[in-house]
């Protein structure tokens, strides 16, 4: 992975990407990074952050490529959420929550290139849109086969998308909603038929759709994790431990790897002192302190990203934020200046901006100011209707995540919340609490939203159909802007859909915004190879340790 060291790369600016966006393989650009602006765009005082911060985005560190490919070894990486599974439509497929691991064994049938800005074929062979813009054929590769040596054909690609949407895994109810059929036309084709043009359709087959699973992966209520990815599964700890070993037929050529493993790590500190001790050869890392703290010594991948830290309120009947009045309260309240001093030492990317000055969706609608006073008034609305002011902060018990919750919880009281943190015991635990059970009535959490494909991962958010959106929270109103998004025939008029979006967030507040921040994975400088996707999901077929 030959790459420029940090500092010599320039990523250009908002405003010269519209002329022509760069994902470079070393981006950094420095831009005044807005705290809190003011509302709908007016003059209002806002509390905007006085400090500057550099916006990456790629490959850093100046290792070169390693030369000739070394065989042999384990690599070992630490994630955020250790899988508790690895069926694609219960586990998400997201770099921080499982998309790295369950590439490594089914693959994906698209993934994005970041340095030629597009979706790119990856088990699948080409994939061409029609003149009329809503048919998309994809063509297999010929010769591929799951690790059971069954071929991957076009029916197994459908019969896995159906399984997946039957399921409804990640993001089903936005493939539902825009293709209209999915046919194996013979063994090497599959057929998308769309009700209207999405250009970046291919997107959602570099997510959980494109992890193709094996038909004799079902039996009955029992799954195996059978797939045409490098690497299969020797043996999984749920929430401990994940070891994978190499195929030696794998349609790309036997991995340099003997295997990977994947390891519980908790709080992004430990991980640091992981690398410098050879413990582990990769991490992911979100913590701002830690990111910088990281890019500083290790090279890895970086992935700027909004809504990276924000709030997640449950509206659901008979909880306190069935009320639209408490949760705008909560969102007035909660300075997301205060939380980037008191929890990330000022080094983060507050805001409450759905997309940031850097990034390419930043338009002319800004977020909320934050106001304790106008958080009274609202809490004090809510309270003379009958709510006693008793709400929960869910968390989890690391340090990090304590900090966040002291800090919630003391600026909710200060404005006449009765405000209790409650604790679960890991990450994935608290992932189960939100996404599966839906039990909480606040939390935190993150979207992680890349400029790449912004439209899946509101949609998944917001959309009052989607099984990503864990908030309970149903607007018809927002359901239309979310198709106006996804209808954008060109980047001008989707910045101004999103603008639209941003506008009925501040009235709503489904989600009160926090900040923006930078995903780092990092590794030891004898690590080689990695191939980095969207969404920080890594491919690890060309990985390779070097002595």
């Amino acid at each position: 992975m030959g790459t420029d060291p940090l500092s010599r790369r320039l990523f250009m600016s908002r405003f010269s990407r519209r002329f022509g966006r760069i994902l470079a393989t070393v981006a950094v650009g420095t831009v005044a990074l807005t705290g809190c602006a003011s509302n709908g765009g007016s003059d209002e005082a806002s509390a905007s952050s006085s400090s500057e911060r550099e916006v990456v985005h790629g490959v850093i560190g100046d290792q070169g490529d390693g030369g000739p490919p070394v065989k042999g070894g384990t690599l070992t990486f630490a994630s955020l959420a250790p899988v508790t599974n690895l069926d694609p439509t219960l586990t998400q497929a997201t770099g921080p929550t499982g998309g790295t691991e369950m590439a490594a064994v089914y693959d994906v049938l698209m993934r994005y290139d970041i340095e030629s800005e597009q979706f790119e074929p990856h088990l699948a062979e080409s994939m061409e849109e029609s003149d009329d813009r809503l048919t998309w054929t994809m063509t297999l590769r010929e010769g591929v086969t799951f690790s059971d040596g069954t071929p991957l054909d076009a029916a197994a690609v459908v019969a896995s998308i159906d399984r997946y949407n039957t399921r409804r895994g990640a993001h089903s109810q936005l493939y539902q909603e825009i293709v209209t059929s999915t046919t194996a036309a013979d063994p090497t084709t599959v057929v998308f038929s769309l009700d209207r043009p999405w250009s970046t359709f291919p997107a959602l087959l570099s997510y959980g759709h494109g992890m193709v699973v094996a038909p004799s992966s079902q039996q009955g209520d029992t799954f195996t994790p059978i797939g045409a990815g490098p690497f299969t599964v020797v043996g999984l700890q749920p929430q401990q431990e994940l070891q994978l070993k190499a195929r030696p037929d794998y349609w790309g050529g036997e991995p340099n790897l003997d295997g990977l493993k994947f390891v519980a790590i908790a709080g992004d500190q430990p991980k640091i002192e992981a690398l410098r001790t050879n413990g582990i050869n990769m991490a992911y890392l979100g913590n701002a302190e830690a990111v910088e703290a990281a890019m500083a010594e290790f090279p890895g991948y970086a992935e700027p990203v909004n809504l990276k830290l924000l709030g997640q309120i449950n509206a659901a009947p008979g909880r306190p934020g069935e009320d639209p009045r408490v949760r705008q309260a909560i969102a007035f309240a909660v300075d997301p200046e205060v939380i980037d001093q008191r929890v990330r030492e000022g080094k983060g990317m507050p805001g409450t901006d759905m997309f940031q000055p850097w990034s390419t969706w930043h338009g002319d609608v800004d977020g909320i100011t934050p106001s304790p006073e106008r958080a009274t008034e609202l809490l004090n609305e809510a309270k003379a209707d009958g709510y006693d002011g008793k709400i929960t902060f869910l968390s989890v018990n690391n340090p990090d995540s304590q900090e966040l919750a002291l800090a919630v919880q003391a600026q909710l009281n200060a404005v006449g919340f009765d405000t209790a943190v409650e604790y679960a015991s890991s990450s994935t635990d608290l992932v189960k609490r939100r996404f599966v059970d839906k039990d909480f009535d606040l939390s935190f959490g993150g979207f992680s939203m890349s400029d790449v494909d912004p439209e899946i991962r509101l949609y998944g958010a917001l959309h009052s159909e989607s099984t990503n959106n864990i908030l309970a929270y149903n607007s018809p109103q927002m359901d239309e802007l979310l198709n106006e998004v996804l209808s954008a025939p060109d980047e001008e008029t989707k910045r101004t859909a999103i603008g639209k979006v941003q506008e009925l967030m501040n009235v709503d507040q489904p989600m009160p915004l926090w900040g923006a921040g930078i995903n780092f994975v990092a590794w030891t400088p004898n690590v080689y190879g990695v191939t980095p996707l969207n969404d920080s999901i890594m491919l690890f077929d060309k990985a390779f340790l070097k002595n």
